[in-house]
């Protein structure tokens, strides 16, 4: 059994606004990794895949601040909040980021092997160019780059060889756990492969023991996540192996999101793709009970009433009312988005056509026709 890496208890993080009021964009998430484990984050634009990361990573900046939490990584704790210290080591060796927009990191007026050394020498003042360079250049070729990358400038390097080197860099102090925010965002196809196969290697290679890997494309997260988190409004609503959410979902909005994209499969040619109805709500005041059920065809009274309670263990769980009166029964898609209720109530001709667009056909009373002579 995989020993324990990351226990992330009860993080709170808020933006302050500048009239005094806060968004909540971390509410009370707690995230657990084995050893060896790549955990993927999902969930629209907005939900707070990236402000948790940057609290996972210890790189909140204001306005973004952390209200209250607790990281274990490896048996050694800290306490996250408003004026506490975290120690210089924890950043980059402990954990590690690599950020979104990755490559804005670089400098077009100066090679790789510039960021190398300045990257060594914020951890390590006394470690000298050469020292720093060859372990960059041991670390390209134990993962298959070519070292001569090191000399180049970044024009001269594809976007995808960019995002591997800075993936290098990230990940040269051998932290404990890598946070990658959105790091395949700006590749194509292959170029996302090649990554995602390096960062396998370098787990194999124990660079470092664990991945925190956060996205948008969800058939990606699918195939190289061991398991996913699902998030919506600020909250982790959805815990469980990848293959598992994806083919028995927990939570209703689970069930819509994985079902909302288009996956590279053969089935995804008879496959109808479903819109969510309706838009995340507002952080600075979300609705009461579950943050989903506006837009929920499976609302019952309690989800406007009550936030619902985790169903499961720390490792595969839900937060829905309606799967725990209804344990054993899959969830209708259909149901969740409540097309049917929608379409019979439909008047609107231009609404009709986007449903239509959507959703398929939708049956009205038959127009007279007008003869033409």
């Amino acid at each position: 059994m995989a020993e324990r890496l990351l226990e992330a208890i009860g993080l709170n993080a808020a933006y302050a606004g500048y009239d005094g009021r806060e968004v909540q964009a971390v509410d009370n998430c707690s995230v657990y990794i084995d050893e060896g484990e790549i955990l993927g984050v999902a969930g629209e634009s907005g939900c707070g895949k990236s402000t948790l990361g940057a609290v996972l990573s210890l790189t909140t900046r204001p306005p973004l601040y952390v209200k209250s939490g607790t990281l274990r990584i490896d048996g050694k704790e800290q306490e996250l909040g408003h004026g506490v210290k975290i120690p210089r080591e924890w950043r980059g060796e402990v954990v590690s980021l690599l950020p979104q927009g990755a490559l804005n990191s670089l400098s077009y007026t100066a090679k790789i092997s510039s960021l190398v050394v300045d990257v060594m020498r914020a951890h390590d003042p006394s470690i000298k160019k050469d020292e720093a360079l060859d372990r960059a250049r041991d670390r390209m070729k134990a993962v298959g780059l070519p070292p001569r990358a090191l000399d180049s400038y970044p024009h001269q390097l594809s976007g995808g060889m960019k995002q591997r080197v800075i993936t290098i860099i990230s990940t040269l102090l051998n932290p404990r756990l890598l946070i990658a925010d959105e790091p395949t965002s700006a590749l194509d196809v292959s170029s996302q492969r090649a990554l995602v196969e390096m960062l396998r290697e370098m787990l194999n290679q124990r660079i470092m023991a664990g991945v925190i890997f956060i996205t948008h494309d969800l058939p990606l997260l699918k195939s190289i996540s061991d398991r996913i988190a699902v998030m919506y409004a600020g909250q982790i609503v959805e815990v469980g192996a990848a293959e598992t959410i994806a083919e028995r979902p927990w939570h209703p909005y689970s069930a819509a999101l994985l079902n909302a994209v288009l996956a590279p499969e053969p089935e995804t040619l008879t496959k109808k793709v479903f819109a969510i109805q309706g838009s995340p709500p507002s952080l600075v005041a979300p609705p009461p009970g579950c943050r989903f059920h506006p837009r929920c065809g499976l609302e019952m009274d309690i989800c406007s009433e009550k936030e619902p309670s985790p169903r499961g263990d720390h490792m595969r769980y839900s937060k829905c009312w309606w799967t725990q009166q209804n344990p054993t029964t899959p969830i209708n898609l259909d149901d969740v988005l409540g097309f049917k209720a929608k379409i019979d109530d439909v008047r609107d001709e231009s609404l009709v056509a986007a449903i239509d667009h959507v959703a398929g056909p939708v049956v009205t009373a038959e127009a007279p026709t007008k003869e033409v002579s």
